[in-house]
């Protein structure tokens, strides 16, 4: 059977992040992508116009649908806004037999905040801990854990103060560093180190989400952590060399972009 991933994400009407990036990258992998909205947003290449969560017992209701019925190889999470749905989610990924990669998204790519700040202990204390993989990247690190990463030699350091959270793995995201697009990838045993060329493109949206996703993809598939994040960051290096203008401000990388090639 065709492995079943399950992304449990805010909706980007713009289709160029959240869930609509999630279900394309999974469909562009090999998997069969399914959803678990949390949010609704109007957002478009500029920026986020507006957002509405929803009701706990929606997304729990979304997730047993899923879950009871079809089943799971991995899940994955994005925008969950408040704490009610954090530590709902982090319930539901906790108790589900499949592995799970947590992008703790706290502001898109324009600078929207997308998770209230009272949410913050919960990731903490319960979203982190139920986590296979995270995969926070810089902002989110220094927000989560108060670390601030100024260069390469810092990412260990940011790795080991996101990995006292309890996650299996962290995957701490360079990509807002000078130079090459450097990520560290470790157990706190165990460290990869990633390097790819920053390509010179601004249309970068949905970087993060589609990230997490192709990791989950890979975990579906039954590849060991270290082997899907290396694939899924090759995955997305390729998707963001592609990405191509959109509206008027930044785009979206281009999931599609290996059929293209």
């Amino acid at each position: 059977m065709i492995p079943r991933v399950l992304t449990v994400a805010g909706s980007d009407s713009g289709g160029g992040a959240g869930i609509q990036a999630d279900l394309k990258t999974m469909l562009a992998l090999g998997v069969h992508g399914m959803s678990v909205i949390t949010a609704v947003t109007a957002q478009n290449s500029l920026g986020v116009q507006g957002a509405w969560e929803l009701p706990v017992e929606a997304v729990r209701a979304q997730y047993r649908s899923v879950v009871d019925d079809i089943g799971v190889q991995a899940v994955k999470t994005g925008m969950l806004a408040s704490a009610e749905l954090v530590e709902a989610v982090a319930e539901l990924i906790s108790g589900t037999d499949a592995p799970a990669v947590v992008d703790p998204v706290g502001v898109s790519k324009h600078g929207d905040p997308l998770l209230a700040a009272s949410a913050l202990d919960s990731v903490r204390t319960r979203l982190l801990p139920a986590a296979t993989v995270a995969t926070p990247n810089l902002d989110e690190v220094a927000r989560l854990t108060g670390v601030r990463v100024e260069s390469e030699d810092d990412l260990r350091r940011a790795a080991q103060a996101v990995l006292e959270h309890g996650p299996r793995w962290v995957l701490i995201k360079g990509g807002h560093l000078p130079g090459d697009a450097v990520d560290l990838l470790t157990d706190g045993r165990d460290e990869y180190l990633l390097r790819a060329p920053r390509h010179d493109n601004r249309h970068t949206h949905g970087t993060g989400c589609t990230l997490a996703s192709a990791i989950a993809s890979g975990l579906a598939k039954g590849l060991a952590v270290p082997e899907a994040v290396t694939q899924a960051k090759e995955y997305v290096t390729g998707a963001i060399a592609a990405g191509f203008a959109l509206g008027a401000g930044i785009g979206p990388v281009d999931h599609g972009w290996r059929f293209r090639d």
